[in-house]
């Protein structure tokens, strides 16, 4: 009965079958390795982000350049806050609210990390002796910039009212002491990459986007304080990019569910073609032959007395 095995249309079939089942589950397996690899490092970060919140603030030059290793350590570095480029950054959520961040940029004093991670900004805009040459905003040999977000503020940043409730940042010579970040993108969780956005606001974190608007150097990298004065709210690090459960993990996590549907599926689709064909060799072996479909009647040709009783209207048999 089942020697219809044994043709080649079945040898194909078989061969077909044999051959995407282990690579379902393969794939599938793969897939589900990723996720769980994301898993374990987003727990590492946990644990590691408690150990860091106890431990000691580390110099900025001994965390750059900015690795997924280093991202979200504690860094400290001391500097004068450049007043007169404080920006704020758009559409940013903290605790399921709308808001946005309060970015100042702090004159770092001397050559930190020995220049790695930096950006070199405009030559001559706002130099000494233009009008972009303020107090708080020194072009002194060596000093660099260190762009740090003080905290967020719930509300809109175009609406003066929400605007106007941003303290201003200290004078004078300060410490600050937060989280370590790498340098936003396009397409990372909040980021707007839309110009036209008015003067005073950043779209982006990031030394390319800064370049622009100040007259100094910029590391490629960014810091989010632990402490926030007045109505700000500290913004709490973000994991490193491609790490942690991210949006990606939980695409790792579907494609493992798609890859055993297939293989469930090709399994299925087997199993049901050769219960048909069994099927149809059970019947052949007991005569049981379906009937022959009936030949199409050409146009004019002659109707036989059962073609004609078949076309026969009711009102005519009537």
């Amino acid at each position: 009965m089942y020697r219809f095995l044994l043709t080649p249309r079945w040898w194909v079939i078989n061969v077909f079958t044999l051959l995407a089942i282990p690579v379902c589950l393969f794939m599938g397996s793969w897939q589900l390795s990723r996720f769980e690899t994301r898993v374990d490092t987003h727990n590492q970060q946990q644990d590691d982000a408690s150990r860091e919140r106890k431990a000691a603030a580390r110099p900025l030059s001994d965390l750059l350049p900015v690795t997924a290793k280093t991202s979200g350590e504690r860094a400290t570095a001391t500097g004068r806050y450049d007043t007169t480029h404080q920006l704020l950054v758009p559409d940013r959520r903290l605790d399921g609210r709308d808001g946005f961040y309060v970015l100042t940029l702090l004159r770092v004093d001397g050559d930190v990390g020995g220049g790695k991670g930096m950006a070199d900004g405009k030559d001559g805009a706002g130099a000494k002796g233009e009008p972009g040459a303020k107090a708080g905003a020194k072009d002194e040999p060596g000093a660099k910039a260190l762009p740090v977000v003080r905290g967020w503020l719930p509300g809109d940043a175009d609406d003066p009212a929400a605007a106007a409730k941003v303290p201003a940042p200290p004078s004078g010579e300060v410490t600050v002491t937060g989280a370590l970040q790498a340098s936003e993108h396009q397409g990372g969780d909040g980021v707007s990459a839309a110009g036209g956005l008015p003067r005073g606001q950043l779209g982006m974190i990031s030394a390319a986007s800064l370049v622009n608007l100040v007259p100094y150097q910029v590391y490629d990298a960014w810091v989010t304080s632990s402490q926030a004065p007045g109505a700000l709210k500290p913004v709490p690090p973000t994991a490193a990019e491609g790490t942690g459960l991210d949006i990606k993990a939980f695409q790792n996590l579907g494609y493992t569910g798609e890859w055993f549907v297939f293989a469930g599926f090709v399994i299925f689709m087997w199993f049901r073609l050769f219960r048909r064909e069994a099927e149809t060799a059970r019947d052949l072996a007991l005569g049981i032959t379906p009937p022959e479909p009936a030949a199409p009647t050409e146009p004019g040709a002659d109707r036989t007395p059962d073609d004609a009783e078949r076309t026969r209207s009711p009102s005519a048999t009537a």
